[in-house]
């Protein structure tokens, strides 16, 4: 019979995964760093998130395994985390095993003092030696001896590792005026380290990191620099095509392990979906190609499909409107055994499958362009044997009109196709088991997400995206902001919402709440950001040096309080928190916004000059702080024809500096206090004012002088 443990009584779906593991798992908090105290035991902390494969593999291997739970709970207090609900715990554990290791991943098994400082660390360890690394019923038996022979040495190497953590995350507080000099620099190293062969940066494994996309473009903007545009462009192309993207079900994968973009590891992640949606958006700006507002719209159908919390079960009703967080990579072979699992499961196909659902004749072309093999397919210049054992990933291997010019019909012809067998096997697929949704709602992600149904809305003009981002603002409005506590929270799962909000969570959602109000101009929206950032400023802003802490300190088992600065597969707090002072320094006319912002990048400036390939998503916030950012205000009856016209001409440029306001006129605005110089009651028509620093170029009346206007050239240059 099994057991539950005490990680029964938590809602992280990750948590509840080791509910029933023989090891006596404790979550974080004080009962396990008493009983590590008491008992002068060290403690084992486990660190990963529900959809984590090799987390599972580790569960499996060494956490069920009696054997290895009965060494575990004698030598250690264990005590298990889910990085997604505890972010602030993982940052400075992470660091730590950086330190310690030079790199860093999930699962994370690193051994602590009972006073929580780490001094041995690890990712997946086995349950006995392969791979070149020692077993995990070895090492436990080694550290425990090590802390009972030993115990001085590791007390010292705990401190000397948090000190080394300290160090190395303090930045350098500068006086100097900044300059584009690192927007340059930027851009340079981006171009050395394009693979321009088959698009993408830097080696295997390769993420789609759209911060980096966010960045290109603004140098494009700013220099008129093609190659930067050219860039993103090409990889998210190939992407698109890739196995990285889910051809029948829309959105993408975590990341690809080839460089070639065509074998996935299958999870898939809400931040990535809401950031790549930005990426492919601004990129058909730009380019008003419709391909790319097409894998836009794939990506928010698999939001919508997969991770939006509707009626139906009782957790989705609880959390209807919310954003779930991610889908596992795993799942069961069959609905018969659903313990075993394996990745990519849900995903793959087998050639005999695809002929027996689509017939000989729709099944060959569909595999041609697909590149479905016998014996499973793989990418250009790799091993011929799929790690899938003769099964395939959906890739583009052949495009359109080599498929036409192959099998002698039209491409509209295949084009069709394609459309009706990708509709029949994604029917097929949805019969599968299904992989692990992680069902927890996260306030961070979850203003990522609402900025890019926000965004996609004014770039589509389709109302169910703008329903999206209402309905999910009001979500975490109404169950994670407590205004008469002055809190934000960071996590919603059944019914619950819980810890307190970092950095992240109050940035991502202020940004939300400003493109939102871009979107739908309700003031209500704005008044709210201007209220979050006041709080975040309150909780996190540092004074004295500049910048933001990604914690409140509040907590004491949080070792040390951080200013995250690398922008990796999510920007950081800190790169969206400066952007969101920027930003609303210019609704509200407020210089001191400005000037926070101002000291946070001076604080971060030598790291962006000597690495500005890390921090992409700073960069927008220093390009946004150097330029003279536009104020276009549009003024008329919010729902009047004319004024749409306008609002939709705006749309359809992409001008990342600027803020967008909607006036009614006669009717007082209490948070934009220079509207009131500009709008008079006496405006009869659609009008629109595009201004610099609030002073504002002749009233614009008409949507052809609006365009001439919004394409002004660009000025500055890439070169000295």
């Amino acid at each position: 019979m099994l057991i539950q443990n005490r990680l029964s009584n938590e809602k992280s779906p990750y948590l509840l995964q080791h509910a029933y593991n023989p090891v006596d798992w404790y979550p974080w908090g004080d009962e396990a760093f008493k009983k590590a105290r008491e008992e002068n035991k060290p403690i084992f902390l486990s660190i990963g998130y529900s959809t984590c494969y090799w987390c599972h593999v580790m569960e499996r291997e060494v956490f069920e395994q009696d054997s290895m739970a009965e060494l575990m709970n004698k030598f250690f207090v264990n005590i298990k985390v889910d990085r997604e609900e505890r972010p602030d715990v993982d940052r400075v554990y992470m660091s730590a095993l950086q330190a310690m290791t030079g790199s860093g991943g999930w699962p994370m098994s690193m051994f602590l003092t009972p006073e929580l400082k780490p001094f041995y660390g690890a990712t997946y360890v086995p349950p006995t030696s392969k791979y070149g690394m020692p077993g995990f019923d070895d090492l436990i038996i080694q550290i425990d001896n090590a802390w009972k022979t030993r115990r001085q040495d590791i007390e010292n190497s705990g401190n000397e590792i948090i000190d080394h953590i300290r160090k190395a995350t303090a930045n350098v507080k500068t006086t100097s005026e900044l300059t584009d000099e690192p927007l340059k620099k930027g851009f340079e190293q981006c171009l050395s380290m394009f693979d321009d062969e088959v698009a993408g940066f830097g080696n295997a494994p390769r993420f789609p990191r759209p911060v980096m996309f966010n960045f290109l473009l603004r140098a494009y903007k700013r220099y008129n620099e093609e190659n930067a545009l050219n860039m993103t462009a090409k990889v998210l192309y190939v992407m698109s095509k890739g196995g990285i993207h889910d051809h029948l079900g829309g959105g993408f994968h975590r990341y690809s392990v080839d460089k070639f973009w065509v074998v996935p590891h299958f999870e898939k992640m809400l931040y990535d979906q809401a950031q790549l949606v930005i990426s492919y958006l601004e990129t058909y700006q730009i380019t008003n190609e419709k391909f790319f507002a097409s894998i836009a719209e794939d990506i928010l159908y698999y939001v919508s499909n997969k991770l939006t919390a509707k009626d139906g079960g009782v957790s989705s009703q609880l959390s209807r409107g919310g954003f779930y967080s991610a889908e596992d990579a795993e799942s069961a072979l069959d609905a018969s055994n659903m313990k075993d699992k394996e990745e990519g499961t849900f995903y793959v196909w087998e050639m005999p499958e695809i002929e027996k659902l689509l017939g000989e004749d729709r099944a060959g072309i569909f595999n041609f362009f697909y590149g479905i093999g016998e014996r499973g397919n793989a990418p250009a210049g790799s091993d011929p044997h799929n790690v899938f054992e003769n099964k395939n990933i959906l890739y583009e291997a052949n495009s359109l009109s080599i498929t036409a010019n192959k099998y002698e019909i039209s491409t509209d012809k295949v084009f069709d196709i394609i459309r009706e067998s990708r509709k029949i096997l994604f029917e097929a697929r949805e019969k599968r088991p299904h992989p692990h949704l992680d069902d927890k709602v996260l306030t961070s992600w979850n203003g990522l997400m609402i900025s890019a149904y926000a965004k996609a809305y004014r770039i589509l003009h389709k109302t169910e995206y703008l329903e999206r981002a209402v309905e999910a603002s009001e979500f975490i409005l109404n169950n994670l902001y407590d205004r008469d506590k002055r809190i934000l929270l960071h996590r919603y799962r059944d019914g619950e919402a819980k810890i307190e909000g970092g950095l992240q969570d109050y940035a991502f959602f202020v940004q939300s709440l400003i493109d939102l109000y871009e979107s739908v101009f309700e003031i209500r929206y704005l008044e709210t950001a201007i209220e979050l950032n006041k709080l975040m400023i309150e909780y996190f802003y540092d004074n004295e040096d500049g910048g933001f802490w990604d914690t409140s300190g509040n907590d004491e088992s949080i070792l040390l309080r951080t200013k995250e600065d690398y922008d990796s597969a999510e920007p950081t707090g800190n790169s969206i928190a400066v952007m969101n002072l920027l930003r609303l320094s210019q609704f509200t006319d407020n210089k001191d916004l400005y000037d926070k912002a101002y000291k946070s990048l001076q604080l971060f400036s030598e790291k962006i000059s000597s690495h500005p390939y890390s921090m992409p998503q700073m960069l927008c916030a220093l390009d946004f702080a150097l330029q003279k950012p536009k104020q276009i205000i549009a003024a008329g009856k919010k729902d009047d024809n004319e004024t749409l016209d306008m609002l939709n001409e705006i749309y359809r440029y992409y001008i990342p500096n600027k803020i967008l306001i909607q006036a009614e006129p006669g009717v007082e605005n209490p948070v934009i206090p220079f509207l009131s110089q500009i709008i008079h009651a006496s405006i009869d028509k659609a009008t629109v004012y595009i201004c610099e620093n609030y002073t504002c170029q002749l009233p614009v009346y008409d949507v052809e002088e609006l365009r001439k206007q919004l394409t002004a050239p660009v000025k500055a240059e890439i070169t000295k």
